[in-house]
């Protein structure tokens, strides 16, 4: 498992802790409960509450343990179909994310297999509904995606103190760029210096309470 090994959150989910940052992939206070606050709940349901089109195209900072998009694939969205676009620098061993316990939570473990087992750098159809395109990439050097602008933004990296180069303006720069009219950036961060270069970037703010654990997270809208 290299750096990483599984660990019990406060839910009952797993996550995974990272040695080498010191640092666990989702909230000790409950992984699923986390990524359904800040990404399902601040994130997708805000979004469809507030729009009609029947294409979302959402953009992911963090693949991860494949958690926001496996809740996201779960979720009940009335025929709207979701192209989702993720950006992993280092993924999880495949053994690894067999181990993970979300499908024992929330059921679909084919789905949550399927999610994994897709090939990186191309396009993959997951269901009628959701299509995946993981991205093996370093998001700080490499050229994001130019095709087309997304709805919606999951900013999901390790956080400001263990990965500082991942919230510089330039950085953030280069994701906001890529948000369309009417989409929205969520992330758990509620750094000060987050949200002031997410409104020099011309973004609407606004901080929401957080999830159990956490005093607050970001929405920031364009």
């Amino acid at each position: 498992m290299g750096d990483t090994s599984i660990i019990i959150t406060e839910d009952g989910s797993h996550s995974l802790f990272h040695s080498g940052l010191n640092e666990t992939y989702h909230s000790i206070h409950g992984a699923i409960q986390e990524s359904k606050h800040v990404f399902i709940q601040a994130g997708l349901e805000h979004w469809l509450k507030n729009n009609k089109k029947r294409n979302l195209r959402i953009f992911e900072v963090g693949f991860g343990t494949g958690l926001n998009a496996f809740l996201t694939c779960l979720y009940p969205s009335h025929e709207i179909k979701i192209y989702y676009e993720s950006w992993e620098a280092s993924p999880i061993d495949i053994e690894v994310s067999r181990q993970l316990n979300y499908p024992d939570v929330l059921g679909s473990p084919e789905l949550f297999s399927d999610l994994h087992k897709a090939f990186w750098d191309q396009a993959v159809v997951i269901s009628k509904a959701f299509t995946l395109h993981k991205h093996k990439g370093d998001i700080i050097h490499d050229r994001l995606s130019e095709s087309s602008l997304f709805d919606l933004i999951y900013y999901d990296a390790f956080g400001p103190s263990k990965q500082p180069e991942m919230w510089t303006k330039e950085v953030l720069s280069k994701v906001v760029d890529l948000l369309d009219e009417g989409g929205c950036f969520v992330t758990y961060c509620a750094k000060g210096q987050v949200k002031r270069d997410l409104k020099s970037l011309g973004l609407k703010v606004e901080t929401l309470p957080g999830p159990p654990g956490k005093l607050q997270m970001i929405r920031a809208s364009r």
